[in-house]
């Protein structure tokens, strides 16, 4: 019976010579280096096959590759909480509730910023942790907060703040974590009463089900999102237009694809709003939507709307994003039968993978071109 770290890396399909890159990589973005090949290889067999100790670095680097817990890749025992002595309750005392005022919010929310902006730099994996404390630490101070405006405000936040790391989650490849952090931003926004918080993380929730291969079931939870009795802002009304049109390329239907990412465009602003800055939706960045349906649809079209939003997206500013244009001009590419065009966008796509710790686009890139 395999180890369950052996079987993390069963799981991923990676010979160890995979395994070596990425924690190579991982080391990299880290500032580190790793030992040679022989030395690194040795260890790894000892991890797998004799429960060798993993130390703390090493540890880290693991999880960071496979987006898994040091629980569930076997190098750490969950701490069972000792039983408590038994007490007598006291019915007069109260819980601890939170100081909630308007500036608490306001930290919050620029630190949900903050990791925002750095996961479009540099994806999910450097930063999922700390935007999974976030996460916790947001929710307990709004379990705990008196009803009230300003726990709405809160509770808005920690919608935020969830639905970000839920895609963090999702690019990680780890797909249960992924939905039940979406299931928090969803409950959440509803408590909130921010009808655009709810069609948001219920409409980014489907993309749990795109890689789930379930794209029948992702588009009909888009399209619930959308049929919000709330008031949604013409920003997101085409951001889920965009995304109804990508649940449908993933199931084949052209025309149904084209003409949603026709209506996103119709209804797209001119200007970005910034009372949604979760969303990141503009004339470039639906360029790039729609040269992602069209690629997935195998059109070589793809390539020209492809090609634009690169350009616009300027090389280095959105790690994540560039990745997923280049795997599309990849698909694109391959439409055509220009495979050398093809290959040089995987191999980019395959570099910047590795950077931002995307196992999500690590599996596209695989699939396409065997790499």
């Amino acid at each position: 019976m395999l180890s369950r770290l052996a079987q993390a890396r069963a799981d991923r399909g990676w010979k160890k010579a995979r395994l070596l890159h990425e924690l190579r990589a991982a080391a990299g973005r880290r500032g580190e280096t790793l030992p040679k090949d022989e030395s690194l290889g040795r260890r790894v067999a000892i991890w797998e096959n004799q429960g060798g100790a993993v130390g703390g670095f090493y540890s880290d680097l693991l999880c960071e590759v496979y987006g898994r817990s040091a629980i569930e890749l076997g190098l750490t025992e969950p701490v069972l909480p000792r039983s408590p002595d038994p007490v007598v309750p006291d019915e007069g005392t109260m819980p601890h509730f939170s100081r909630l005022d308007a500036s608490l919010v306001g930290l919050l929310r620029g630190q949900t910023q903050n990791i925002r902006l750095l996961d479009r730099r540099l994806g999910g994996a450097a930063i999922f942790r700390q935007a999974r404390a976030h996460v916790d630490n947001v929710e307990q101070i709004v379990r705990y907060a008196l009803p009230g405006d300003i726990r709405d405000e809160a509770a808005a936040e920690l919608s935020q703040a969830a639905a970000l790391a839920g895609w963090q989650a999702l690019d990680m490849g780890n797909l249960d974590e992924a939905w039940r952090l979406h299931e928090t931003a969803v409950s959440a926004a509803r408590e909130s009463g921010d009808g655009s918080a709810l069609a948001y993380a219920r409409a980014q929730q489907a993309y749990v089900l795109l890689d789930g291969d379930r794209p029948a079931d992702a588009q009909a939870l888009i399209a619930s999102a959308g049929r919000s009795h709330a008031p949604i802002p013409p920003s997101l009304r085409a951001w889920l237009y965009a995304a109804e049109g990508e649940a449908s390329a993933a199931l084949g239907d052209r025309d149904a694809a084209i003409r949603a990412l026709d209506a996103a465009d119709a209804l797209l602003p001119d200007q970005v709003d910034a009372s949604l800055p979760y969303l990141m939706l503009d004339d470039g960045h639906l360029a790039r939507w729609r040269g992602h349906c069209l690629a997935r649809l195998g059109e070589e079209s793809a390539i020209a709307e492809l090609s634009a939003a690169l350009a616009k997206m300027g090389e280095g500013n959105y790690g994540r994003a560039e990745v997923s244009l280049r795997v599309d001009l990849a698909l694109a590419f391959t439409a055509r039968s220009d495979i050398a065009e093809a290959r040089k966008q995987a191999q980019l796509a395959s570099e910047l993978a590795g950077q931002t710790g995307s196992a999500r686009q690590r599996r596209r890139i695989a699939g396409l071109l065997g790499l």
